[in-house]
């Protein structure tokens, strides 16, 4: 009786591994964070849609697609083990590079609204950086566990990752795209401590990048965005227009909202409604529980990743607990600069909200990050079915 326990462990351990037993806590916020993005973009794109001659459920159509490519990669990633990404983990930085280099190429690069951040792949453009944040989050993966030991005693091992960053930084501004390059460099960081590395070493290195983005942050259209997002009723047919527009829509919203498909400012009022400010939108027509819902929603996403994350450590698997962190902190705070944009309480970003937003790119890339998340915690699990297998055997072997 004392081995039943045990055995029956095994056998439930052994059977949930065979069938991919799904991590529900992390499921449940995605299919919901998905849920509520095709109600938004199909509420938010229809002005927008038919402003340029098109069906009204253009952009609907054309998200549901991406969702349904992005569910395709979601199930390839969950298939690829995690030793084989560790593997060719150090050529994923040269690979980001050249990718954000051949946006600059005549005939391949495409220019949009005088930023030259996206790939011509003939049937659609695809924005390059997010798939380097995909890219430059497995390099740290392994670069951290390669350098487990340095990195929490040398300055320099601890410089190099930022430094590496600061090249992706320096091609990004070039684009431009600040808010791009400001997220990677703070998830950079973020995952550096994570891994042990000392507080000094972290605030120097947070002291000497400081001057860097504040030089760019010089750039006259840059300091306007800071200037009207300080004071954006000052000038709100100009420099404000998109943050005063979306403070209406936030405050038009008031508790409950004025309700599904009846927002106003998404009637040609609120320039990019159904991508970087589809929050604005959320908020006017579902109100502060809209709001707070969406929040907890991310919440729990990101901390179940977090806390997968811890787990792989504990278990002694740095690659994939330093993996799970990396796209932990880039999801959490891609949502935390497009929430805070929409809110007023960050200068204006293009930056779309993760799993709620239009936008190709982003869609595939996230939906590949949260493959790589299911296929860490399927791995875990079938790791810790196979240790109370090879414990429960030999007693077996005894009786």
């Amino acid at each position: 009786m004392q081995h039943a326990i045990p055995r029956q462990q095994a056998q439930r351990h052994g059977r949930g591994s065979r069938e991919f037993p799904v991590d529900y806590w992390l499921l449940v916020p995605v299919l919901l964070l998905v849920a509520l993005g095709v109600v938004m973009v199909g509420s938010a794109s229809i002005a927008v849609a038919e402003s340029h001659g098109m069906a009204s459920a253009h952009y609907l159509v054309r998200h549901l697609m991406y969702l349904s490519l992005g569910i395709f990669l979601a199930v390839g990633a969950r298939a690829i083990p995690l030793k084989l990404l560790e593997q060719y983990s150090q050529p994923m930085y040269p690979l980001a590079i050249l990718a954000l280099v051949l946006v600059f190429v005549p005939g391949l690069g495409h220019t949009v609204n005088g930023s030259a951040r996206w790939i011509s792949l003939g049937i659609l453009n695809f924005q390059v950086v997010e798939a380097v944040k995909v890219m430059f989050i497995i390099y740290m993966a392994g670069y951290l566990v390669r350098k487990a030991d340095r990195i929490r005693k040398v300055f320099l091992d601890t410089l190099k990752p930022l430094a590496l960053a600061g090249v992706l930084t320096a091609l990004l501004l070039l684009q431009p795209d600040m808010g791009s390059a400001a997220v990677i460099t703070t998830v950079t960081g973020g995952m550096v401590w994570l891994a042990g590395a000392a507080w000094r070493h972290i605030a120097l290195l947070g002291m000497l990048g400081l001057p860097v983005f504040g030089f760019a942050a010089m750039e006259p259209y840059r300091l306007r965005r800071i200037v009207s997002f300080l004071d954006p009723w000052q000038d709100p047919f100009d420099s404000g227009f998109q943050l005063t527009q979306a403070l209406i829509a936030v405050g038009r919203g008031e508790v409950f909202g004025v309700g599904l498909g009846a927002s106003i400012q998404k009637l040609f009022y609120l320039p990019e409604a159904h991508t970087d400010f589809i929050f604005a939108v959320l908020a006017e027509e579902f109100g502060l529980m809209g709001v707070f819902f969406v929040l907890a929603l991310f919440m729990l996403l990101v901390s179940r990743i977090m806390a997968i994350g811890a787990r792989a450590h504990r278990e002694e698997r740095p690659f994939a607990g330093n993996l799970a962190f990396g796209i932990g902190l880039w999801l959490g705070l891609q949502a935390l600069v497009s929430i805070g944009v929409n809110l007023g309480v960050l200068p204006t970003k293009g930056l779309t909200l993760p799993l709620i937003s239009s936008g190709g790119s982003s869609v595939l890339m996230t939906f590949l990050a949260l493959g790589i998340v299911f296929r860490i915690r399927y791995e875990l699990d079938r790791n810790a079915a196979m240790t109370i297998k090879s414990r429960v055997g030999p007693r077996k072997m005894k009786l």
